[in-house]
């Protein structure tokens, strides 16, 4: 036999197989083979080696298997695996996941109107009416949308103990029973004359860390219901959202929701009860003349914008709707007078409608075996013996559901007080529309069009129940939406200058919205909200979608302006560094899907998340691990955003000279006045106005001179920052000309130096920076943009530094409910995190204390469940972004030591913010001032001893 029928161990292996037939029979020969002696095997291999032609061949040029070529044929690819990379634990298999973190109706529910009749209704703007509901946490929005959907749908029912809770579609928000996506919902609702009309309502969350949700809800709206609680009155939320739809130019009108709790829970007379609802509209109007200059901006239960609700018990009249109750029941015979028939007669609304409501609830909560059967009767409720057994909040609500009916007093006020589409078209385009009215497309717009050219603004994403892609949610303003049209999509970066943000895409298909449910269309004409497939790959935040030929001039929606600010950041790396990638994709998902969310990358490369508070990025975190990335993320540490400004005027002229050495800026940089920050970024003035409006602004509210006022270059960084640069050079020094040429060059080198200042690259705020004295080269060669731009920031921040530079840190404004043993806990939680209080005061009508405080952000990561557990879970807080404070101490103070793992006082903050925030983001551990300052300028720095304090 030959060698090649055993390895170089001398096991034998058969020779090669020539075909199928011949392993049987090559099978039954190697069972004999195996049968004889060792001995046999081992002569044999002896045998075959004496042979001739027998050489050495090396193990690995051995042949044992066949090649797949000669298996397979020559034609065939085959792809070789080396080793096998799935891990034991995984199946070879895998079922196929379902992924799903939202609540989908699989089929549309019944509804008490056809679907074609809500279709056909979005073809007449007249009647259809687009709200946002806003209001403060846990004030009962949700519950009333609840109301208003098993009014519409007939099958869908709430569970006798718990809410519905129908636009809680995410798992997230059914399981945390708090809103976290403003929901949108379409139905149809009659008023009380039986007229139907079509409404678009948007739930929002009520938590103060989402009101950008508030915001985008509100863009596409033309009025706000403001919902308040009945016991606990205005909070911190009510008031920001009064005075973000005033700034938004909204029409406002309010519902007293949960009136039930003055009169189960509070037990107040009727009197009282009137007195306290009375207490909230009189806070409302003064803030609202607080926040506007508008006389009739005022709500009032007379004016019919103001209704009264009790979501969990279906309650919800206005006193037109409770008029017509008793007009449904007496007939119009009875008037009412100015005066009082008597001396000790009660108010109208205590005695017409609070002591009716306190009768019904009493009685059914009070007295259910004996007296209710004669109070229905007299009422005309007929309930059946089932019915009156029910447990007393599910019979509370059927009483009076059956006795308050439907919600017509709330379509009554929407439909007087809330523009249509069509009415409100020509405010909304001039507040949101970056562009002029005067155009044909204005003209279109403030039509409410449907035949116009197409304009839609998208201000929210909606990601897929399974988080694959999103589909993006807006309204049409003018012409009609068709599925399976090309659009041309412009981001919030295009202007008619730039083009680059924009892009065609194929509108897929078309739905409206109905939080659990979406109705497919063909169409969407002009006034309707609509959810958008196949165009959500360019859109980042919001986008203006319009015609994709045709519509040149068209601009975009101005992006939205939140009434808060994203000031804590986390930095996120993924625990296994090759899943970078799909980290990545999960933040561009996660930065599409929350409003206000930024992300970006620091110099160091770490991913920056930034939010508005804990709870916020607590949610972002649990999206991208969950839903849109599905791998391990490590995340830092919370940090704050700081900023870097000045407290003095520059000790001197700074002056720095282009490499070239033909060009030299001079610059001084001082505070600016107070409140002026604020009102640039509040849009209160612009950069864009001409030059004698913004110099009688200045003149007029801070005492600037006319030269200067009129020689305000730029606002930075963007044009809402709080820095202003100013050109405060002679004609008879300067030669103006030259000057303005590199005027743009300049501006650059200011808003990059205030973007990222020199003492932690953070952004500069309220400094204001002064052009003294420039020498430009003659010679446009010599005074391009790589020369001065680097140059112009340079002198920016050695003006800076000369300037007594401080940090500033962010602070919360917190409001704590506590009850009164609970209020000395809450103080001495907040001393220890370096904040005070600013009021405490009790609730009037409840046992609960508001304690009002600021706290800085950077002392707030924890805050809430420290005072949990101080108070047994008694207090109750919530902050938000307040306003910007100089840290106490001075950053560039050499003799301070920074102690590690030590707390630090106070004057030793501002020092260990900067060098941790320099550590963090990999700059060397001290700002050295050579790096800014030209040779000259060190030399005339030398002369007066001021280098002294500072690292060269």
């Amino acid at each position: 036999m030959e060698a090649d029928l055993y390895d170089e161990f001398g096991n034998y292996i058969g020779p090669e197989l020539d075909s199928d037939e011949d392993e049987e029979v090559e099978a039954e020969e190697r069972d004999a083979a195996e049968a004889d002696d060792d001995d046999d095997d081992d002569d044999q291999a002896e045998g075959d080696e004496d042979g001739g032609g027998m050489e050495v061949v090396l193990h690995e040029d051995k042949k044992y298997y066949p090649t797949a070529e000669e298996v397979y044929g020559p034609e065939v690819e085959t792809i070789v695996q080396e080793e096998d990379t799935q891990p034991l634990t995984e199946p070879i298999i895998k079922p196929v996941k379902m992924k799903q973190f939202s609540l989908i109706e699989q089929e549309l529910p019944a509804t008490v109107y056809d679907m074609e009749f809500l279709a056909d209704l979005m073809d007449s703007p007249e009647l259809i009416r687009n709200v946002t509901l806003c209001g403060h946490l846990h004030h009962g929005k949700t519950c009333f949308v609840d109301c208003l959907i098993e009014q519409t749908h007939p099958e869908i029912r709430s569970r006798d103990d718990s809410d519905l809770r129908y636009t809680d579609i995410l798992f997230t928000e059914q399981e945390r029973g708090v809103g976290i996506k403003s929901t949108p919902v379409t139905m149809v609702l009659p008023d009380s004359r039986g007229k139907s009309y079509l409404f678009n309502i948007m739930d929002t969350p009520g938590h103060v860390n989402f009101s950008d949700e508030v915001t985008a809800g509100i863009r596409i709206s033309d009025g706000i219901v403001l919902f308040i609680d009945a016991a606990e009155g205005v909070m911190l939320n009510t008031e920001r959202l009064i005075k973000h739809a005033v700034q938004e130019r909204l029409a406002i009108t309010i519902c007293i929701n949960k009136v039930d709790r003055l009169i189960l829970e509070l037990k107040l007379p009727p009197t009282d009860a009137y007195y306290k609802l009375r207490h909230i509209v009189d806070e409302v109007n003064g803030m609202l003349s607080t926040y506007t200059t508008d006389e009739s901006l005022v709500v009032s239960p007379l004016l019919g914008n103001v209704c009264f609700a009790s979501s969990q018990y279906s309650i919800c009249f206005t006193l037109g709707s409770f008029a017509k109750i008793y007009s449904d029941t007496y007939g119009n015979t009875r008037k009412f007078t100015k005066k009082a028939p008597t001396s000790n007669s009660q108010r109208s609304f205590v005695e017409f409608i609070l002591e009716p409501l306190y009768k019904i609830l009493s009685q059914v909560v009070g007295d259910v075996d004996t007296s209710l059967p004669r109070v229905l009767d007299e009422l005309g409720i007929h309930l059946t013996k089932e019915e009156l057994k029910l447990n007393i909040r599910p019979l509370l609500r059927l009483v009076c559901n059956r006795f308050f009916g439907e919600f017509t007093g709330f379509v009554d006020m929407c439909v007087q007080h809330i523009a249509s589409p069509h009415g409100g078209a020509r405010a909304k385009i001039e507040h949101s529309y970056t562009g002029g009215l005067d155009s044909d497309l204005g003209e279109a717009m403030s039509e409410c069009d449907p035949d116009g050219p197409l304009m839609c603004h998208t201000t929210k994403m909606y990601s897929t129940d399974d988080g694959v892609q999103f589909h993006a949610f807006g309204r049409v303003l003018s012409g009609t939406l068709q599925a399976g049209q090309p659009v041309k999509v412009l981001g919030e970066n295009y202007t008619l200058e730039d083009e680059e943000d924009s892009q065609i895409c194929t509108v897929g298909r078309l739905w409206i919205s109905v939080a659990r449910y979406q109705i497919e269309v063909n169409r969407v004409p002009a006034g309707n909200w609509v959810l958008i497939e196949g165009c959500d790959q360019p859109i980042v935040k919001t986008a203006t979608i319009t015609e994709p030929r045709g519509n040149e001039e068209a601009q975009i929606f101005r992006p939205l302006k939140f009434n808060t600010a994203s000031v804590i950041k986390i930095a996120v790396e993924p625990v296994n560094p090759s899943e970078l990638p799909k980290m990545l994709d999960g933040l561009r998902k996660v930065n599409k899907s929350y409003p206000s969310l930024t992300t970006k990358v620091e110099e160091s490369g770490e991913h920056v998340i930034l939010g508005t508070g804990e709870l916020y990025l607590d949610c972002v975190m649990h999206d991208l691990r969950k839903m849109y990335s599905e791998i391990d993320i490590k995340v830092a540490d919370p940090v704050v955003t700081f900023c870097e400004t000045v407290v003095e005027t520059s000790s001197l002229k700074c002056f720095a000279e282009t490499p070239n050495k033909k060009n030299k800026i001079t610059m001084i940089a001082e505070p600016l006045e107070k409140g002026l920050a604020e009102d640039i970024e509040n849009e209160v003035v612009q950069i864009t106005w001409n030059r004698k409006k913004l110099g009688e602004f200045f003149q007029t509210k801070y005492d600037w001179d006319l030269l200067a006022a009129r020689s305000i270059w730029a606002f930075g960084p963007d044009t809402t920052g709080p820095n202003i640069l100013v050109d405060d050079t002679l004609p008879s020094e300067v030669d103006k000309a030259l000057l303005g040429s590199v005027k743009d060059s300049i501006v650059q080198g200011f808003q990059w130096g205030t973007r990222e200042g020199p003492l932690c690259d953070e952004p500069i705020r309220n400094v204001k920076f002064k052009i003294l004295d420039a020498v430009i080269a003659q010679e446009p060669l010599h005074r391009g943009g790589g020369q001065v731009i680097p140059t112009a920031r340079r002198v920016v921040y050695s003006a800076f530094l000369m300037a007594t530079p401080r940090l500033m840190e962010p602070y919360y404004f917190v409001e704590v409910q506590a009850p009164a043993d609970c209020v000395s806990a809450v103080y001495t939680v907040l001393a220890r995190r370096r904040g005070h209080v600013t009021q405490d005061a009790p609730i009037p009508g409840s046992p609960l204390y508001t304690i009002k405080a600021f706290i800085p952000a950077i002392d707030s990561f924890g805050f809430e469940t420290d005072l949990r557990t101080h108070t047994q879970g008694q207090a109750f807080a919530l902050s938000v972004f307040h306003h910007w404070q100089i840290v106490p101490g001075d950053p560039l103070d050499k003799s301070i030591v920074i102690r590690p793992l030590e707390p630090q006082p106070a004057p030793h903050l501002a020092r260990e913010f900067m060098i941790k925030t320099r550590r963090r983001k990999g700059l060397s551990e001290d700002v050295s001032i050579s790096k800014f300052f030209d040779d000259p300028m060190l030399l005339e720095l030398a002369k007066q001893d001021v280098v002294l304090n500072y690292p060269i």
